[in-house]
């Protein structure tokens, strides 16, 4: 491997590792301040990540992280921030089951049409906001904002008994969806069964890196986040790029609740979960918008929430884990940017050799010449 490409991929692992150590040392802090022991906690989540069961819950749980940090990390690369992602799926996933649960297709036409339904509805959502900033400069992230609320809105409305709800005791549905819907999940025997949307979130990992890294598309959507002047004077269409960049943002958003929708729930209720798509941003900002990356980190969060209850046994607050989540983002932007520093010096000194090296090289030609008269 070259010199240069072990320092990129040494940046490009410096900047998590340091924000993770940071975010522990932080939370060990937080532990002896309130009397607690530093380690104790940690050691009994990392036991819990050694059951079978656990294990199938955090990969469930960090299927749905993965998809909506994807959804994030697409807005990242054009240097637009989809904040509302959270509206975008939860409202995605409602009409995902109203539709599941009124259609009664095979399942070779009612799955398609149910992530179709899905896409769309959260690419029109976060449409929305893209229309209103290419044509009136409004900022998509106090756009999205206000959208997350409306969606919420939305959906209680959706949830009227007259409408699309159906009253299960106290909990507000939208109905059982129809089984030629449902995704029959990875059965695990006593483990529990995985997702069977898992395989989804994978292969939207692998469009995402090829479409990035391998089309004209992808290289035209990082060129606009980088720079929209010099991508217009290369005749990129930047407010295109950016409309572009916000529907399929929100149509992989849409798709954030459908491994459990169609895997485990089969109805939209009060009980469905909440906050995804904003635990997606922290995910993609400690995956750097890389899927690999992101994979790594939404197995983290999804650890940090599926190990943590334990810890109410041993008198401890399972509550540590939010504390660590919060402690790691802000570990994240502090640490990358001391890393991006780093490495700013690092190559202003290579180049700084360079050119002293080429001085000389030069001097040294002149005096052969010299001598050679």
């Amino acid at each position: 491997m070259k010199k240069f490409d072990k320092e990129r991929v040494l940046l490009a692992v410096a900047g998590p590792v340091i924000a993770l150590a940071v975010a522990f040392a932080l939370s060990a802090i937080v532990l002896i301040a309130s009397g607690k022991n530093p380690v104790e906690p940690f050691a009994v989540m990392f036991e819990q990540a050694t059951f079978s069961d656990i294990q199938v819950r955090i990969l469930n749980q960090a299927t749905l992280y993965y998809i909506a940090a994807l959804a994030v990390a697409i807005g990242f690369r054009m240097n637009l921030f989809n904040i509302g992602v959270d509206g975008q799926y939860q409202l995605a996933a409602m009409m995902a089951a109203i539709v599941g649960a009124h259609a009664n297709l095979p399942a070779v036409l009612q799955v398609p049409l149910l992530l179709l339904t899905a896409l769309l509805t959260g690419a029109f959502w976060s449409g929305i906001a893209g229309v209103l900033k290419v044509t009136r400069g409004v900022s998509e992230v106090v756009a999205t904002i206000m959208l997350n609320a409306i969606a919420t809105s939305v959906i209680a409305y959706l949830w009227l008994p007259d409408v699309f709800g159906v009253k299960v005791g106290n909990n507000n549905t939208t109905g059982e969806m129809h089984s030629s819907g449902w995704i029959p999940g990875i059965d695990l025997g006593k483990a529990g069964e995985i997702y069977g949307l898992v395989v989804l979130a994978v292969l939207l990992g692998i469009g995402y890196w090829v479409v990035l890294n391998r089309t004209r598309f992808g290289f035209d959507l990082r060129a606009s986040g980088a720079s929209e002047t010099a991508a217009a004077a290369s005749g990129v269409d930047p407010k295109r790029m950016v409309l572009t960049a916000m529907l399929i943002s929100g149509a992989i958003a849409g798709l954030a609740g459908l491994p459990i929708l169609m895997g485990d729930t089969h109805t939209y209720s009060l009980n469905f979960p909440t906050g995804i798509g904003f635990l997606g941003i922290g995910i993609a900002l400690l995956g750097r918008n890389s899927p690999v990356g992101i994979a790594f980190a939404a197995l983290l969060w999804a650890w940090l929430d599926k190990a943590s209850p334990e810890l109410d046994f041993h008198g401890y607050d399972k509550e540590i884990a939010v504390i660590m989540q919060g402690l790691i983002v802000l570990s994240v932007v502090v640490s990358y940017e001391a890393v991006r520093e780093w490495g700013l010096r690092r190559q202003q000194r290579r180049v700084g050799a360079e050119l002293a090296a080429g001085h000389v090289l030069g001097a040294d030609n002149n005096t052969k010449e010299a001598a050679g008269r």
